[in-house]
């Protein structure tokens, strides 16, 4: 955490001088060590656990920011493409998610891709709807859902 507290201090004063850097050390390690005194000190297998999950998070947000960008493009065809017919769909899926949060995380990134809307989530149970049949198509088997259950699987071994 000590390295990421220095990149914060850095970014946080906008430049980098050898004084910056000096008292950034200071500050960082008193707060390193008080986070340690309240938190607790944190094992090793929990501290690889939790780069596992930050890096599995980090992969995730990128998916979800190529997935936006690509429907971003077909929204775009189907508005500035007359001859183009727009079907829209309502699917219904079952997730193999386990817990409330994977869901809830699965259902916003729904919702965030333009063309589609998480119109209801009961249980295990989605009600997606799509602006049109080609931005509807996998709903069911998502990248999202696949990376979700590697995260959940991740945070059952910690």
């Amino acid at each position: 955490m000590l390295i990421v507290y220095m990149i914060l201090w850095f970014i946080f004063n906008e430049r980098v001088t050898v004084e910056l850097a000096v008292i950034g050390l200071v500050m960082c390690l008193i707060v390193e060590l008080f986070s340690w005194k309240i938190l607790g000190r944190v094992g090793r297998k929990k501290l690889a656990t939790h780069l596992r999950l930050l890096a599995g998070g980090a992969r995730y947000g990128w998916n979800l920011l190529l997935e936006i960008f690509r429907c971003n493009a077909a929204v775009i065809r189907l508005i500035l493409s007359p001859s183009l017919e727009v079907e829209p769909e309502l699917h219904t899926f079952t997730t193999k998610l386990r817990t409330d949060t994977a869901r809830v995380v699965l259902a916003n990134s729904i919702t965030l891709t333009p063309g589609t809307i998480t119109c209801g989530l009961e249980g295990d149970r989605f009600v997606v709807h799509a602006l049109d049949s080609t931005l509807g198509d996998g709903v069911e088997e998502t990248d999202f859902e696949k990376q979700l259950l590697k995260l959940e699987e991740i945070a059952n071994d910690a």
